[in-house]
C-alpha cells in the first residue's frame, strides 16, 4: 500500500473533499494539520515545489497536487494504481 500525506486546514472544503474521496477508499493516510503555523507552511511548500495552497497531496513522498488533481486521477482510473504501489 502507498504512503499518503495530506497538509490540511481544517476549515478547508477542498481538504475535506480530498479526505473524503481518501476516506471512501478506505486509504490510512497521514494527515499534517497545519492551520494558523506559517513554518509548517513554508515546509509544505517547500516540499509541493512552491505551491501554498491547501491540500497538499504526497502519494510515495510524490506530490500529486490538491483536491483537483486527486479528482483529476479518480476520473481517469490512475489513482488506484498510485494507491497499490508500495512506497
Amino acid at each position: 500500500m502507498a504512503k499518503v500525506e495530506i497538509y490540511t486546514w481544517q476549515s478547508c472544503p477542498f481538504c475535506l473533499r480530498a479526505k473524503s474521496l481518501l476516506d471512501s477508499k478506505e486509504v490510512n493516510y497521514i494527515e499534517h494539520s497545519i492551520d494558523g503555523n506559517q513554518t509548517a507552511r513554508m515546509a509544505m511548500s517547500q516540499r509541493a515545489d512552491g505551491r501554498t495552497t491547501v491540500p497538499q497531496i504526497f502519494i510515495n513522498d510524490i506530490g500529486i497536487g490538491g483536491c483537483d488533481e486527486l479528482h483529476r486521477l479518480e476520473e481517469n482510473q490512475k489513482l488506484d494504481i498510485l494507491l497499490a504501489s508500495a512506497n
